[in-house]
């Protein structure tokens, strides 16, 4: 490890903000150059490279852009940033831990993985309402109450003391927050929908979406001596702010002169929303236009509803390149923190990257990072996702006598073509790339489970026999966040007049919805935010008693033994397992890097994780394909050799793999028996010096399975001593 300290950085061919800096950008010009200057490289880091994924989205802040058209009366979502228009015409929406869509997902995959149960059994819908009005209400009462306490706290104490400075801060973070929707109509709309409901309904029997008109009373006996509710004595509303003066008084008028102060263009309408909403007071029975209210309600909610609809479609493509990043960090579960995993990202296109007049700019990045005896910034492992995976075409049909699935033209899937092209360039960098296909309910377990991996064998066949298809790792199947047939979410039900007053209808097509489509997240970045993880020792240490700190964990097999289960993937179970004849298929084959759901048992503990089934590359060996560590383990010998032999000198290579007590080899062999061992029982390693050809053939025996590697030799002016 005082060599090669990492072993993991990996590198995302994947646009994330394209208003942000890019690899090919950076890089520049590189005509005359053979490899990038330090300052370059460190450019590059500070722009580019993540170690965590806060930093992530601090770095490369994923936003949605939108604007409102006047024409048809709608919102308009870009993931670009529209051309021709004012900055004050467009809203930029950041795809942030506060973003209520992203939060929901996030909150799903925490319960899935703490209840480890199959999608089949999961309650999707208790939590795919957070994205509606009155879970967003929810939050703001949350912030609310934060708000009033640490108010109540600031009011308490003198001016100009340190701890009232404290709480001063922690408010203007709060109301920072709060301020950012005044401006925003989306983010007002279902305060807006909210309030009507609450001050129409008084939030009564909202559960049972049914509601009559209230009018606050006083329980009486009357003269007969009968129980009688009669209407409340109207008060001013003076009176009632006096109930509360010590902060609710206090904070709306703050809140109103805040939103004053922040807002473009004042509204009365939105003056009141914003008080009311975050501090609400006694509120004074004034006389209310029933069927206005009613009317805004719902139109708020239609427009609510659409527009909120048309953004999940628009920020979706996005949001699983964001959940993608987030898987290969949260792989990462080493209470002790050693080698972490750091990504660069390109945020490039991969067709972009793979131009004739862009591919010479990341060969020269590589050539900096990769071909150098300082392996600090070396790139190790890849992540492609989305690669096109084309299937039998449906039956054309003449004439729909049914609504069917519209034909939605996908965007951003990479072609075999441009994978293979940057393959081509990979493989001379010894850079080992996982990819995935197009997300959808074609490629999840679920599929795998009932038509097999045939489908992706025909696929990646044009990938094998290639010098670098041992660099070549197809994962499958992707993870299903939500699944597209549980993926509908209910917004609320359209209110009604009637003569009994004011009520949310219970009818079907009264009840507003929309449909996520389905959330699915590519397994290649699961796939190499697990080998990432594994290769540091701590992460090892946490599952095995006998891991040794001096190796990163390049010779650990995780299909070896109980290894997949000691060392599975935090995403939860999925399906109930494959059959036997799907299992039997992919043992036959031993074809690429597979996730398996399946029932099993370690140490009589129960695995609720998917596990790691197979892990190969295209690589072809005699009983299939080969095991992804042996292509590590080769490019870490490899990486190790040139830098203790002084670029691979004739005499220090025979000192490197001599009998000799403190050359390499030795060491290797004396520090058997440990997980992370580069030499386990029955490996071996031996090299032939062939003179003519000036080559060092080294034999790497796994097993009793020998992988070959070539060096080129540089000749020494002294006489070799064995």
């Amino acid at each position: 490890m005082d060599i090669i300290n990492q072993t993991n950085r990996t590198i995302l061919f994947e646009e994330i903000n394209p208003e942000k800096l890019d690899l090919i950008t950076l890089v520049g010009d590189v005509k005359g150059i053979d490899s990038l200057s330090d300052d370059k490289v460190k450019e590059l880091n500070t722009n580019l490279l993540v170690r965590s994924f806060d930093e992530f989205l601090d770095k490369f802040s994923p936003s949605v852009y939108s604007f409102f058209n006047a024409a048809n009366q709608k919102v308009v979502y870009s993931l670009k940033k529209p051309e021709g228009l004012a900055e004050d015409q467009i809203s930029e929406i950041k795809i942030d831990q506060h973003n209520d869509f992203l939060k929901m997902l996030f909150t799903l995959i925490d319960a899935k993985r703490s209840q480890g149960i199959s999608n089949v059994d999961f309650k999707f819908e208790h939590l795919l309402d957070m994205i509606s009005p009155k879970k967003v209400m929810d939050d703001i009462r949350q912030v609310r109450k934060e708000i009033h306490y640490l108010y109540s706290q600031y009011e308490k104490l003198d001016d100009g003391d340190p701890k009232q400075l404290d709480m001063g801060d922690k408010l203007n973070v709060l109301f920072e927050e709060a301020s950012k929707n005044y401006n925003n109509v989306m983010a007002m709309l279902p305060l807006a929908i909210e309030d009507i409901k609450t001050r129409l309904l008084l939030g009564g029997s909202q559960e049972e979406n049914a509601s009559e008109a209230v009018q606050i009373g006083l329980l009486t006996i009357g003269e007969s001596g009968e129980l009688k509710i009669i209407e409340a004595p109207k008060s001013d509303s003076q009176e009632l702010m006096l109930l509360d003066e010590s902060s609710g008084s206090a904070l709306s008028e703050v809140f109103a002169d805040d939103y004053g102060s922040v807002t473009d263009s004042p509204s009365a309408y939105v003056k009141d929303l914003v008080v009311r909403t975050f501090s609400p007071l006694p509120a004074v029975q004034a006389e209310v236009d029933t069927a206005t209210e009613v009317r805004n309600y719902n139109t708020y909610l239609e427009f609510y509803k659409t527009a909120k609809d048309d953004f999940v479609k628009t920020v979706k493509p996005l949001v699983e390149k964001i959940l993608g990043v987030k898987m290969f960090f949260d792989q990462y579960t080493s209470k002790n923190k050693g080698m972490a995993p750091s990504l660069l990202i390109t945020n490039n296109k991969l067709d972009m990257t793979v131009k004739s007049s862009s591919i010479t700019r990341l060969e020269t990045y590589l050539n900096t990072v990769n071909a150098k005896n300082d392996f600090s910034d070396t790139i190790w492992f890849g992540i492609v996702p989305s690669v096109e995976l084309e299937t039998a075409g449906k039956v054309k049909v003449s004439r729909e006598r049914f609504k069917g699935n519209e034909q939605v033209v996908k965007q951003d899937g990479n072609s075999m073509e441009s994978l293979s092209s940057l393959l081509q360039v990979l493989g001379e960098y010894k850079i080992q790339v996982f990819f995935s296909f197009e997300t959808g309910e074609e490629t999840t377990f679920s599929n795998i489970a009932t038509a097999g991996i045939d489908k992706y064998l025909d696929k990646c066949s044009v990938l094998t026999r290639k010098s670098y298809s041992e660099f070549a790792i197809p994962t499958v199947p992707n993870f299903t966040i939500i699944p597209k047939d549980k993926s509908g979410v209910v917004i609320d039900s359209r209110m009604l007049q009637t003569e009994y007053g004011v009520q949310l209808s219970q009818e079907k097509e009264d009840i507003l919805r929309l449909w996520i489509e389905g959330v699915y997240v590519g397994a290649a970045y699961v796939a190499a935010g697990l080998v990432s993880a594994y290769q540091c020792p701590e992460y090892l240490r946490d599952q095995y008693k006998t891991v040794s700190r001096e190796y990163p964990g390049v010779r650990f097999d995780i299909e070896a033994g109980d290894n997949a289960l000691r060392v599975p993937t935090t995403m939860a179970k999925e399906i109930s397992g494959f059959t036997n004849n799907i299992k039997d298929a992919i043992n036959r084959k031993n074809f690429g890097f597979i996730f398996s759901s399946e029932n099993a048992q370690l140490q009589a503990k129960d695995i609720r994780r998917i596990t790691v089934y197979k892990a190969r590359s295209l690589a072809t060996s005699e009983d299939g394909f080969d095991s992804i560590y042996k292509t590590l383990v080769s490019t870490y010998v490899e990486r190790i050799l040139r830098f203790q032999t002084g670029d691979f000198k004739h005499e220090n290579i025979v000192k490197f793999f001599s009998n000799n007590p403190s050359s390499q080899k030795s060491k290797w062999l004396g520090s058997r028996g440990y997980t992370n061992s580069i030499i386990h029982d029955g490996d071996d390693m031996s090299f032939i010096i062939d003179e003519k050809s000036n080559l060092c053939h080294i034999d790497l025996v796994f097993n009793g399975n020998v992988k070959n590697l070539e060096v080129m030799i540089t000749k020494g002016t002294t006489p070799v001593k064995a």
